[in-house]
């Protein structure tokens, strides 16, 4: 068990810090965060039980993994303002969108660095998250952070070329399953439902259709496939989603998250 500070304390940070200590990788009382508004380092406090600072030096003497998550155009300054306090046992883990491990490595010279695309569903052990590796970071520094990640959710090791590509997708990706639960529901109570049995209906419908699809190891297409019956229900809503151009606006979607990533480094 090690020690874990947050370099930022926003809703990443929060939702990243209880799925560590509900997973025992972390006890509450080696967690610890920064926040220059205190409302934010509040909160954090309140929901992980973990302990608060307005001042990030006393986190980077308080922890030996630091997650840096503050936004992507306050990532050098905050290197510059740790860099005396950093020491060799420390590892920075990046989850700021955009910021390349050569502008880490670059704000803190010698720093072991390691870059990572979390997302929310961390919060319920669910998270799907890429991770590279920089120059100065060692196998046992992926091993840690593939352990941390992997005890909220999914953890994958990537080339960091793809990781823009993957803030697009599994970044980004939870809101475009909120959007499609809500719609879903939406339609379930213009067909008569409950709303509350027309949300929990569509949201257990996702969940299922995903667990199918990673169990399984099945092409998502060949299970539609088997869901539509010739001259079926399903077969007639797949045609109506198809002429909405659902496909094309999910792939679009995760293409203009994707570039947005790009633009911010």
């Amino acid at each position: 068990m090690t020690t874990i500070g947050f370099l930022g304390a926003g809703k990443m940070a929060t939702a990243l810090a209880k799925g560590f200590v509900a997973a025992g990788c972390v006890a509450r009382e080696g967690l610890s965060a920064s926040d220059l508004i205190p409302a934010a380092r509040e909160a954090f406090g309140r929901e992980t039980g973990g302990r608060f600072h307005a001042d990030n030096l006393e986190v980077v003497a308080a922890a030996d993994v630091l997650f840096i998550a503050v936004k992507p155009d306050q990532v050098t300054d905050l290197l510059k303002e740790i860099q005396g306090g950093l020491e060799s046992r420390h590892l920075l883990v990046s989850i700021a969108a955009g910021v390349p491990l050569a502008k880490l490595e670059a704000a803190a010279p010698g720093a072991r660095c390691i870059r990572v695309m979390p997302n929310t569903p961390a919060l319920v052990g669910a998270s799907a998250s890429a991770f590279a590796v920089g120059t100065e970071a060692t196998r046992e520094d992926a091993e840690l952070v593939q352990k941390l990640l992997g005890s909220v959710g999914l953890a994958l090791e990537v080339k960091e070329k793809l990781l823009d590509a993957v803030t697009g997708l599994s970044g980004s990706g939870p809101a475009y399953g909120f959007l499609m639960i809500e719609a879903l529901a939406d339609g379930g109570v213009a067909a008569g439902l409950p709303r509350d049995v027309a949300q929990r209906l569509a949201a257990q419908t996702l969940l299922g259709a995903a667990k199918m699809v990673l169990e399984t190891g099945l092409h998502p297409g060949a299970l539609k496939d088997a869901v539509c019956s010739p001259g079926g229900t399903t077969i007639e809503a797949v045609h109506e989603l198809e002429k909405g151009g659902v496909r094309a606006a999910l792939m679009g979607a995760v293409r203009a998250a994707a570039d947005k990533a790009r633009r911010l480094a």
